[in-house]
């Protein structure tokens, strides 16, 4: 299993999934679910409205997937972060972590790349939110399957270099 650090865009990662940082609507205004929805086109949109439809919202720690649209990746995973304060955030997160991975296995998925869920608008404190991320694809790595590579892919400094500095403190081999 390969695990590295990204600072970039996610948008541009080429890998066979990308996780969106969305909310429960799949409404993609800003932040990394608008990002993605303008780069990939109109089908995330409308494969996320579809799925709304059929299936309902998708609440806190559940995942629900679309294609990618114009992006290089196969597959987004729309992971439901918690907001920082409606309670059980930790468990939340880790929900929501461990379902987009789970899904990019059944996917077939060798390769995902996975932003800092619930940090941005949602509120969650980028610290504690990157050690659960990191902590929930470890425990996820330790059992063999499709997925090969994570990403942890972010577009702002200050938030890569938590995790930068997270992963390499775990010394990881």
């Amino acid at each position: 299993m390969k695990i590295s650090v990204i600072y970039g865009d996610i948008t541009e990662e080429e890998v066979d999934a990308i996780v969106n940082a969305a909310n429960s609507h799949l409404s993609h205004g800003g932040g990394v679910a608008g990002a993605i929805a303008r780069r990939g086109g109109e089908q995330i949109r409308a494969e996320s409205r579809r799925w709304i439809e059929e299936h309902g919202i998708v609440p806190a720690g559940s995942v629900a997937v679309t294609g990618a649209g114009n992006l290089s990746a196969k597959y987004v995973i729309h992971a439901v972060g918690p907001r920082w304060g409606e309670g059980d955030e930790e468990t939340k997160l880790k929900n929501a972590v461990r379902n987009a991975l789970e899904k990019a296995g059944e996917l077939k998925c060798k390769s995902i790349s996975i932003p800092a869920l619930s940090t941005g608008i949602f509120g969650f404190p980028k610290k504690p939110a990157a050690k659960i991320i990191v902590d929930e694809a470890i425990k996820f790595a330790k059992n063999p399957g499709t997925v090969r590579e994570i990403r942890f892919c972010n577009i702002d400094a200050e938030t890569s270099e938590i995790f930068k500095n997270y992963v390499a403190g775990l010394n990881l081999k």
